[in-house]
């Protein structure tokens, strides 16, 4: 088991806790410097309908398809997220800042008026489907990790909707760009 596994929430601000890091300002203007697709993540289910925008979202394996998302332990979405099992990944087009912002929190815009803006479908899971995504990936969570302050959500891929070509969203030096 690695230090990382070991901290608790609360360690994660105090860098001398268990092993020695680099500091929590300079690590996250590295990380700034390292450009990510913009996604939109939903669920749907018995624990209810949300969503958020994320940048840590990769693909882990392709036999079986599978991604990771991450999110903070502290979330309003975390038990929401567990309890419903399903996630869908939205990857967003260079247009499409407004409705990240919507996701991200930034606009005032409560979470039950989130899913007015944009036009939503469904897949296989019941997930939310953002019509106008570059790419969608509708999921089945079939772990969760509890690492430092975050859970990563892995995820098995159960259906793919490709959209159109096109610029997509990329947050970079903490500002949208397209690419």
């Amino acid at each position: 088991m690695s230090w990382i596994d070991q901290r608790p929430d609360e360690a994660t601000d105090d860098a001398s806790a268990s092993a020695t890091t680099v500091d929590v300002k300079t690590f996250r203007d590295a990380m700034s410097r390292s450009g990510a697709a913009v996604h939109i993540i939903t669920t749907s289910g018995v624990a209810g309908k949300t969503g958020f925008t994320a940048t840590a979202v990769t693909s882990v394996s392709d036999q079986p398809a599978t991604l990771l998302v991450c999110l903070n332990r502290r979330s309003q979405i975390t038990p929401v997220l567990k309890q419903n099992g399903v996630l869908c990944v939205n990857t967003l087009g260079a247009n499409e800042e407004a409705i990240a912002d919507v996701f991200a929190g930034r606009t005032g815009i409560f979470m039950d008026e989130r899913f007015t803006h944009g036009t939503w479908t469904t897949l296989k899971t019941g997930a939310p489907v953002l019509a106008s995504a570059v790419v969608v990936f509708d999921c089945r969570i079939f772990e969760v990790k509890e690492i430092a302050s975050h859970n990563i959500f892995f995820a098995g891929v159960e259906a793919v909707k490709l959209g159109a070509h096109g610029p997509a969203l990329v947050y970079h030096e903490r500002s949208y760009k397209h690419v």
